[in-house]
């Protein structure tokens, strides 16, 4: 059903509403809102949503994620062989769209190959859930995050009238996300950019637009380019014990250094700075995470993604130079 919900608004009869709210309780509630909101066909926005179906393995899915998991766990997932391998291959392909993104946008090639590499692996696995159905089944039949993801679902509805998406096809990941990037309704809305200017933001469909909208994410979010994002850190015996501090850079390095706690890579003592402990192999492992640390965690708020992002990055950057420059001594 392709939907074009600018219309005027109807009212629901008491039979479309009961009907609604048996099948998604507290729906007709906010249809009625979000229609009052935004002028959309109450009719209309009830139909799409009656077609939506609750799915329990959405909410399984959203209760058992991977960043529960320990580092020593959580990093084979994203950092492999063959992740690094079709990063570089990715990165190839797109190599001149890579460098127009970046120089619009100041984000490095390979942290935005590594944020399409570990979000559905360079657009191989975008998710095979309705997006409908992942925001349905979260907004009325998942309490714990039943407010965000209504939030989300109205962002939905406003996004396929912008973009006239047909949103009872749309597929993402059980917690609705899209297209290369996994971006949430919202961020869509907010991020999204049309980069190869054919009139619509298709993250999908589109490389161009795909790629620049994560770079605009990280953009819009403060990257700062040329700048420092994580380093492994040693802890000296005596070394003060930090609990709870924040995931956003609160301490000037000095500072974290003066506790106990010294990066392997130089940097400027009055940058703010945070310090992760996370399970490693071989025990704990201890990361200072700098201001583009942050950024990256905007996307996923979680230092296991970050760091993965971080280090996936790392590996494709080292192994494209490496390759550059095995090409240039070898010569024509």
């Amino acid at each position: 059903m392709s939907l074009l919900l600018k219309i005027c608004p109807l009212a629901l009869t008491l039979g479309a509403a009961v009907d609604l709210d048996a099948r998604h309780p507290g729906g007709a509630a906010f249809v009625a809102e979000v229609s009052q909101r935004h002028g959309l066909a109450a009719d209309a926005v009830s139909e799409l949503l009656a077609g939506a179906e609750r799915r329990q393995e959405i909410i399984d899915a959203i209760t058992r994620p991977a960043e529960a998991k320990p580092w020593r766990d959580y990093r084979p997932i994203f950092v492999t062989p063959e992740r690094i391998r079709d990063g570089i291959a990715f990165w190839a392909e797109n190599h001149e769209l890579l460098q127009r993104v970046e120089a619009e946008f100041g984000v490095p090639p390979q942290v935005v190959v590594a944020i399409i590499g570990v979000e559905t692996n360079y657009g191989r696995i975008t998710g095979r859930f309705r997006v409908l159905d992942a925001l349905a089944t979260l907004a009325f039949h998942y309490p714990p995050r039943s407010k965000f993801f209504r939030s989300e679902l109205e962002h939905f509805l406003l996004l396929g009238q912008e973009e006239s998406l047909p949103l009872d096809e749309l597929t993402g990941s059980y917690a609705g996300a899209m297209g290369l990037g996994q971006f949430i309704s919202s961020s869509y809305r907010s991020y999204a950019v049309d980069f190869d200017q054919d009139g619509q933001r298709d993250l999908w469909g589109s490389r161009a637009d795909a790629i620049a909208s994560v770079a605009n994410y990280f953009r819009r979010h403060g990257w700062r380019p040329g700048q420092p994002v994580a380093s492994p850190a040693t802890r000296a015996e005596g070394a003060r014990e930090l609990t709870d501090l924040p995931l956003k850079p609160s301490y000037p390095l000095s500072q974290i250094v003066a506790w106990g706690y010294r990066p392997s890579q130089p940097g400027d003592e009055h940058d703010l700075a945070t310090v992760i402990e996370l399970e490693g192999d071989q025990g704990p492992e201890f990361w200072i995470g700098f201001h583009n640390f942050y950024v990256i965690s905007r996307y996923n708020h979680s230092a296991l993604y970050s760091l993965a992002v971080h280090q996936l990055s790392e590996e494709l950057a080292a192994r494209t130079v490496a390759a550059a420059g095995a090409e240039e001594d070898q010569g024509p």
